[in-house]
């Protein structure tokens, strides 16, 4: 069970580590599409897909980029008691709340998955915006971010289930 555990902690956190280190550089793309929106503004005709792209990089870039901050660390927890916890007490923590998380993202995942279909069902659904683009690609994403976060979710929760028993899972970067 231990080797199931480790393969599957090794090759979830492969992937979301090579997306996440991948989608960082998204911030590049929202700021090239508001300093676009900005120039076109100032200098010609305002562009009116500009804020809804602008929207959709910053749900992709929060979607894809989630389960990479989970692996690493970087989740908001109160540290007031946490940092003064042992490794030991911490993955007994961690462990439990986790399947919180676990449960949220099913949900979300379910929730997630029905809009998804409902916008292939009727058409292809579109924004109310003036532009009105198709909103799967978009739901599509955050269908995937949702995905790889429960994924991450679960590796989380058998690299605390083997710290539990032991086994050296490395330090939580």
């Amino acid at each position: 069970m231990r080797g199931l555990m480790r393969g599957y902690i090794r090759r979830v956190d492969a992937v979301n580590y090579h997306i996440g280190r991948v989608i960082m550089y998204g911030i590049f793309v929202m700021m090239a599409i508001l300093l676009w929106s900005s120039a076109s503004k100032t200098f010609f005709t305002p562009s009116l897909w500009t804020l809804e792209v602008a929207q959709f990089a910053m749900v992709a870039y929060y979607m894809l980029g989630g389960p990479y901050a989970l692996q690493m660390g970087s989740n908001v927890r109160m540290d007031l008691l946490y940092g003064e916890w042992s490794d030991r007490r911490k993955a007994q923590i961690d462990a439990m709340t986790v399947m919180f998380l676990i449960v949220y993202l099913i949900f979300l995942l379910w929730g997630g998955w029905e809009s998804l279909m409902y916008s292939f069902a009727y058409g292809g659904e579109r924004s109310s915006s003036v532009w009105r683009p198709y909103l799967w690609p978009i739901k599509s994403i955050m269908v995937l971010g949702i995905f790889l976060m429960l994924l991450q979710a679960l590796s989380e929760f058998f690299k605390d289930i083997l710290r539990l028993q032991g086994h050296d899972m490395g330090e939580k970067v």
